[in-house]
């Protein structure tokens, strides 16, 4: 199994002045996937599985969406407008591909292509959190397991969480779409990988006890 945890970081480079956000505003769900680093690396320690995280915030390119995707480097995200990521030139644009968005997934096809060289199974599970509140809308599940090809993986999983009394469901809150996700359609799905992302509801990752009870949960399913 190889974990990636692609909005780890709200780590925006102090000269980038917060890209114009509040404080506030820079630590919430906009900026990261709140506790999803912790459950991850949790996980990892348990799994003895290899973990890809990025170093910077999903503001500066979401490292999960296609170059193409309009939210590659969001002019606004949710109900905040992001004042540093509007009317960027196509300089600084492929500056923030080069030296963020390229390295990672690099480095996630190498680590992929040297498991496969040497013949090691591998399933690919992205970790991310989401905010319980949307756009004013409460969200009622605690977690979803994103998936495309991998439905037998990710119901298994599921059928798992369910165990515990969980309110969770299966390509909730998004669903995995080519046009607007890379790691389970890049890396998983074109390589013959089953491959899942987690998202679990963020208000349940606030403590390391918390995570760790997520850790407990998901870790005999994966």
């Amino acid at each position: 199994m190889v974990l990636v945890c692609e909005h780890a970081s709200r780590h925006i480079p102090l000269e980038l002045q917060r890209l114009g956000l509040a404080q506030a505003a820079a630590e919430e769900h906009i900026a990261w996937d709140i506790g999803a680093l912790a459950l991850a690396e949790e996980l990892s320690r348990r799994l003895d599985a290899p973990l890809l995280a990025a170093g910077y915030s999903r503001l500066l390119i979401d490292l999960n969406r296609p170059l193409e995707a309009p939210d590659s480097i969001p002019p606004h995200s949710e109900i905040y407008p992001v004042p540093g990521n509007r009317e960027l030139s196509e300089t600084v644009r492929r500056y923030r591909q080069d030296c963020l968005f390229h390295p990672f997934h690099q480095r996630l096809t190498q680590l992929l292509d040297e498991r496969q060289a040497a013949g090691v199974p591998t399933r690919v599970v992205g970790v991310h959190s989401f905010t319980p509140v949307y756009h004013g809308r409460p969200r009622p599940l605690v977690a979803g397991v994103l998936y495309r090809n991998a439905g037998a993986y990710a119901g298994r999983i599921l059928d798992g969480l369910r165990r515990h009394g969980l309110e969770v469901a299966g390509n909730q809150p998004y669903a995995i779409d080519p046009a607007e996700d890379t790691t389970v359609p890049v890396h998983g799905d074109a390589r013959g990988l089953e491959a899942v992302l987690l998202e679990i509801r963020n208000d349940g990752l606030r403590t390391p006890d918390a995570v760790s009870a997520w850790a407990e949960r998901l870790y005999p399913w994966l």
